[in-house]
């Protein structure tokens, strides 16, 4: 057993009993990724996947749909296309990674871009606080520099993960249980408070609290730890290296062993269509015999699902990341398709029939989903940290995130297609079941494809070693030229 692998479970599962060593062992866990990867790591990936994206993305869900709809009054179909809009930085997401790939500044590939995302996120939110009766273009401007400011961090640190990956593969699964654990947490406290800021601050005094997650990666910028590297001609060698990752990650992408998962992970989400948008506005319509929630049962009920998201964490860590990644996702998968019939009892109304109020109902389906949803989308991260070839991780990464967002893009046109067939409007929800149970069945038909998982255990090296022989040859020559 490799050295690192059994540090981690002591680290996890050592010491004596009761509940004094349980309790100790998050704080063993998190000494031990310190010891192995760094403290600076440790604390950026905290503060990227908490702060930057699990806070600040809760807290934003709620602070920009008032800020919308309360500041600069724009209809609801106007707040969904502009919500396509704020996601493009992350569909460009393989751009920011050859940037922090190929592109060093003073020596550094990683810090100058924790340093840029952390001013221009800060300065994007300064404006539309600071800025009474700010024009409707501009805002919009300052909500992709947040977007973009989100993104570009992610990137960064996610090559640092890729990195830390293929020096320690076995604690490549506790990588990214303190990815999901950080952003489920922020996500916790950004729900659980966006509401009382909101209330008593207003929506556009509340997205002042959104300047202060990237004014940490500025911090971040200046002390993570990462080697510098010394360059010469610069300039003449940037278009090779540009040059070089395209064609690096075109090489890759073409081996079975990493086509197929990446196909498998985009048909895996893409098949999930979402039928959220039908399902909100039926379960907040005021018209019996609909449901009817308030908004802030609405939001108590993400908080709670956040804490669901946490128990789903501790779930994979603790029992599930020893299996074989064909294994977990194939029944992780099932089990989510199974978990939507709790939507469709809800649409349909069984849970009176069987005495469940509609409010207990909806937080136990939420917090099926969320355990489920984290259970399943995990190992595909493992998975996709493991596809990338040293010396590009950034960039591969980066790819195969956007190969993500794809399907993820293509899982929402469809879920509104499908509700657009079936004629679900804001007041008529006749046919919402329907809408629900093609979800679940396309979930399922994802099964099918199953066979393009590897069966390699998730702490195994998948990349083939030609390609890694290559890939550590083509580092080594990069190195040499920037020692020259």
């Amino acid at each position: 057993m490799p050295e690192e692998q059994q540090e981690a479970e002591e680290g996890i599962a050592g010491g004596g009993g009761g509940w004094a060593s349980t309790a100790l062992q998050p704080v063993r866990w998190l000494r031990m990724l310190c010891r192995e990867l760094g403290a600076t790591f440790v604390a950026g990936v905290v503060l990227v996947y908490g702060l930057s994206q699990g806070f600040a993305g809760s807290f934003f869900r709620v602070a920009s749909d008032y800020y919308w709809k309360d500041v600069q009054r724009v209809q609801p179909a106007t707040v969904q296309l502009l919500s396509a809009v704020f996601f493009i930085p992350w569909v460009l997401k393989p751009l920011w990674g050859i940037m922090t790939d190929v592109f060093p500044v003073r020596g550094y590939r990683r810090r100058p871009y924790f340093l840029f995302a952390g001013v221009l996120g800060t300065a994007s939110a300064a404006i539309v606080t600071m800025v009474n009766g700010l024009p409707m273009t501009s805002a919009i401007l300052s909500f992709v520099g947040i977007s973009t400011a989100v993104a570009i961090a992610d990137v960064t640190i996610d090559a640092c993960i890729a990195k830390n990956g293929i020096d320690k593969p076995s604690l490549v699964p506790d990588m990214q249980s303190l990815c999901a654990f950080s952003s489920s947490l922020g996500a916790l406290i950004g729900y659980a408070t966006s509401g009382m800021f909101v209330h008593h601050l207003g929506a556009q005094g509340a997205l002042g609290v959104m300047a202060l997650p990237p004014a940490t990666l500025v911090f971040l910028g200046f002390f993570i730890y990462e080697l510098k590297m010394y360059q010469h001609n610069v300039k003449e060698k940037v278009l090779n290296k540009v040059h070089m990752a395209v064609k690096g990650m075109a090489q890759t992408i073409k081996y079975p062993v990493v086509w197929k998962p990446s196909l498998y992970m985009f048909l895996s989400l893409a098949l999930s269509i979402s039928t959220h948008e039908g399902q909100f506005y039926w379960y907040t319509s005021k018209e019996p015999p609909n449901p009817g929630f308030s908004q802030e049962f609405v939001g108590m009920v993400h908080a709670i699902g956040a804490v669901a998201s946490m128990v789903g964490v501790l779930v994979y860590h603790k029992y599930l990341k020893d299996y074989p990644f064909r294994s977990i996702l194939f029944y992780a998968q099932l089990l989510y398709g199974v978990s939507g019939l709790l939507d469709l009892t809800f649409v349909l109304r069984w849970n009176l029939l069987l005495g469940v109020p509609d409010a207990a109902f909806v937080t136990l389906e939420e917090c099926c989903a969320r355990v489920v949803g984290r259970v399943r989308l995990m190992p595909m991260m493992v998975l996709s940290t493991k596809l990338c070839p040293p010396g590009a991780e950034g960039t591969f990464f980066a790819l195969l995130m956007c190969i993500d967002s794809a399907g993820m893009l293509a899982a929402k046109a469809g879920g509104a297609a499908v509700l657009r067939a079936l004629r679900v409007t804001r007041t008529d929800f006749a046919r919402l079941w329907l809408a629900v149970l093609v979800r679940n069945l396309l979930r399922l038909s994802t099964l099918a494809a199953i066979s393009l998982v590897p069966t390699a255990d998730q702490t195994d090296v998948l990349l083939p070693r030609d390609l890694l022989a290559l890939a550590k040859f083509a580092d080594h020559v990069d190195d040499d030229d920037d020692d020259d």
